[in-house]
């Protein structure tokens, strides 16, 4: 694979790209992280991982309140 060609897995949910893309920009504002211009290279790999870090957190999160809602319905 070249280089900056994105991944060759298939996408299971249209629009996750967009919304993973919201989410990260979301974190990394809540943690203080801001990337130049969009561009993150410039920062440490220690705080682009926390973001990622906390990005996983959040989705468990939302998924155990998913299933949560969906049993007591």
């Amino acid at each position: 694979m070249t280089r900056g060609s994105g991944s060759n897995n298939p996408k299971l949910i249209p629009g996750a790209t967009e919304a993973l893309d919201r989410l990260k920009y979301e974190v990394a504002a809540d943690l203080g992280i801001t990337p130049n211009g969009g561009y993150w290279g410039d920062l440490p790999a220690r705080q682009c991982g926390a973001v990622g870090g906390h990005m996983v957190k959040r989705m468990i999160a939302m998924a155990e309140q998913s299933l949560l809602g969906s049993q007591n319905q």
